[in-house]
């Protein structure tokens, strides 16, 4: 399979703030100039490549609802889309997993809809914060993983995006911070308190907002605890995941287990590697 052709580029650009947050993505303009393509850094044409070859390989003619995550790799999925004519998408709907990705459909001037009227969706294209050997990952970096878990799972196919830092054996390698948990605000103290003593999370913590007092509230009204765990209950992610899922007050947990079809990661060199869930693995050349 070719790599995606250089004419057709991304717009967003990304603003980074202090911490693990995910980065505020800034609406994308029409075309990017080749002077502005080229002043995007190592990562950010990495994820463009990686984006660009998962719609082209996956996001085919016939689909009609496609699901939208969140993350600083999906404005580059967005515009892939948008350049395959607004003849061919017209016809599609497509449904966000939150804010960011909602206000990307709409200044993209592509049909915006809801889980509620279309609970199955043709395919969902989605970041990671960390993705293993097995296509598990971690998600959540944006407090969104509610949102995108649903998404996932009413997909036929679902596909994750990301550059070569996300790429790893086993998750928690390079995203530290720990497992993203989202729960009710009135039962996080007890949460807290069953991470550090019985499941092995002795650094759990509540994840405080960067720019405003107090804890990140997610789209849902819930907060957000992020519990760091060993290498070795991180080797078997379904199992953990199960037993936070079973705490009274968790809503959601940020690993997506048996979920994703295929993973595409842009390389520092140009090339993209994928990863199937049949154990397959690809390397596509610049």
């Amino acid at each position: 399979m070719p790599l995606p052709s250089t004419d057709i580029l991304s717009q967003a650009t990304v603003q980074v703030s202090p911490g693990p947050s995910v980065p505020t993505i800034v609406p994308p303009s029409i075309v990017l100039t080749p002077s502005q393509v080229a002043k995007l850094s190592v990562i950010e044409k990495s994820k463009r490549l990686a984006a660009f070859a998962a719609v082209d390989e996956h996001l085919l003619g016939e689909h009609r609802v496609i699901g939208i995550g969140s993350g600083s790799t999906v404005p580059y999925v967005v515009e892939r889309i948008v350049s395959q004519g607004p003849e061919l998408n017209k016809a599609r709907v497509f449904i966000p997993t939150g804010f960011q990705s909602k206000e990307l459909i709409v200044s993209s001037h592509l049909n915006l809809g809801d889980v509620d009227q279309y609970p199955t969706l043709d395919i969902t294209f989605d970041g990671a914060d960390e993705v293993d050997r097995d296509l598990n990952c971690i998600k959540g970096g944006g407090a969104c993983h509610l949102r995108e878990k649903v998404l996932a799972e009413a997909a036929k196919t679902f596909i994750l995006v990301a550059d070569y830092r996300k790429n790893v054996e086993f998750l928690g390698t390079n995203f530290s911070q720990g497992v993203p948990i989202e729960v009710v605000p009135f039962a996080y103290a007890k949460v807290l308190q069953n991470l550090r003593g019985t499941l092995g999370s002795p650094n759990a913590v509540l994840r405080m907002a960067k720019m405003k007092a107090g804890p990140v509230v997610s789209d849902n009204a819930n907060f957000i605890i992020d519990a760091p765990f060993a290498t070795d209950v991180m080797k078997d992610p379904y199992t953990i995941m199960a037993r936070i899922k079973m705490l009274t007050g968790v809503v959601e947990v940020g690993l997506f287990c048996h979920m994703a079809k295929a993973a595409y990661f842009g390389n520092e060199d140009g090339s993209v590697t994928v990863k199937w869930n049949n154990g397959k693995n690809e390397h596509i050349s610049p």
